[in-house]
């Protein structure tokens, strides 16, 4: 993922899984409305957690991102119903517009636009959670079928989807079915959104509604599941990092959290943070750039303290203390259980016994949470995880702690030291961390 700046925090971003082998592209759009976390981060984990290896798939995760981090349906209005006509004073006119060009592109084939939806959709009424007023774990389509389009033939394509999602599917009660909204006789709500917007264009699109009686962990996983039948069917081949199941899922979406800041001088793994933490190293009158594990994540500034969110989620808040930087070295020499390790600058190193910080000549080291009296720099001391205070620990386990580095009164970067029963690696942070 690119850098970002506060200023540019509401544009969506576009991701594009390309491959070697020629095939349809199917564009799947997440967070059109902000208060539907399943759709976003089942979006967001096609993004970080899917390979393609034929055909390609175009990914738009945080379509209304402000929306997205606010946890509101729609800040400026419900952003789905602005397709048909949008006034250029709007706030999100630059947005609708730039969603639109991509719809548009010859490239695109289909288009999934991923709601999360009330109750469960069934053709006729069985009670208030069950009838055709419904919308969750459906399949939406517009229209029987679009003349002289590519995949036109919307709903046989509809009915070989949740054929195939539903044989994955065990419980009855869960299985998807087709809400044909039929929206050019006279549905007037539906005229305005964007999947119609694209059939208008001579693209086929629908909705997939996944229901809001479940968490957002099922919610992701049945969204996936629908998106996979939809690959299936269009021979796009692809591989996953995560087993699909609802456990996997679920812990994925818990854990996907590590932040990069400033040119990944500094990195966070943000699993079970504190809420707070205290003087992170900040530059002064300048705007955060930062790099995110996924694309629902952004760093807000508040003034006296930079809010971290993730999606619907609030995840920690960063009170600064402003210095400048120097960016005079890259590494520092770890003494890691005996071995020496030269560690990059927002790294991590995972330590079972002890660790210490060697010498650097003008360099000062500074463990937070650790004091040793008569030691300004503490480097060439074997450090192990009862010295440190735990309570400076980033996570609320005590085991994830600050290594800062200066340059007379400069910073120049940080190491995360991880004490975890069973540490990862950290030539191994880049497999689970493929932004970085």
């Amino acid at each position: 993922m690119s850098q970002m700046t506060l200023s540019q925090q509401w544009d969506f971003t576009l991701h594009k899984h390309t491959s070697s082998q020629p095939g349809p592209t199917l564009l799947v759009i997440g967070g059109i409305q902000g208060d539907e976390p399943g759709g976003f981060n089942a979006a967001s984990l096609l993004v970080t957690d899917y390979r393609i290896k034929s055909g390609e798939v175009w990914v738009v995760p945080n379509l209304n991102f402000e929306s997205i981090i606010k946890r509101s349906r729609g800040v400026h209005g419900d952003m789905n119903r602005k397709f048909k006509g949008i006034r250029q004073n709007d706030p999100e006119f630059q947005l609708v517009e730039k969603i639109k060009s991509i719809i548009k592109d010859k490239q695109v084939d289909i288009i999934l636009n991923l709601h999360d939806g009330s109750g469960f959709y069934r053709p006729e009424f069985i009670d208030k959670l069950h009838g055709p007023q419904r919308w969750g774990q459906s399949l939406i389509i517009d229209q029987t079928e679009l003349v002289d389009v590519s995949y036109g033939r919307l709903n046989s394509i509809a009915q070989a989807i949740i054929q195939q999602a539903n044989l994955r599917i065990k419980n009855k009660e869960h299985r998807y079915h087709i809400k044909n909204t039929q929206t050019r006789f006279g549905n007037v709500e539906m005229e305005k959104t964007l999947t119609f917007y694209a059939i208008k264009n001579g693209k086929a699109a629908f909705g997939i509604e996944a229901s809001k009686s479940f968490g957002t962990h099922y919610r992701a996983y049945y969204h996936l599941q629908m998106i996979e039948s939809f690959m299936q069917y269009l021979g796009i081949q692809y591989d996953r990092d995560l087993e699909l199941s609802i456990n996997s899922v679920k812990n994925r979406i818990d854990n996907n959290v590590k932040l990069a800041l400033y040119e990944k001088k500094m990195f966070f793994d943000l699993r079970n943070v504190r809420d707070r933490l205290r003087y992170v190293p900040m530059k002064k009158g300048e705007p955060v750039n930062f790099r995110a594990s996924n694309p629902l994540i952004a760093v807000l500034d508040h003034k006296r303290y930079y809010n971290v969110r993730y999606g619907n989620r609030s995840v920690t808040k960063l009170l600064p203390q402003y210095f400048d930087f120097d960016s005079s070295i890259e590494s520092i020499s770890f003494l890691v259980d005996g071995v020496n390790k030269e560690v990059m600058l927002g790294g991590m190193v995972s330590v079972n016994n002890y660790f210490q910080v060697n010498q650097l000549a003008g360099y000062r080291v500074n463990i937070i949470g650790f004091t040793k009296k008569g030691y300004r720099s503490e480097h060439d001391l074997p450090i192990s995880h009862r010295d440190i205070k735990s309570k400076f620990s980033i996570d609320k386990q005590g085991k994830l702690f600050r290594v800062e580095i200066y340059k007379e009164d400069q910073f120049c970067g940080m190491v995360l030291v991880d004490f975890t029963e069973q540490p990862v690696a950290a030539a191994e942070t880049d497999k689970l961390n493929p932004v970085f």
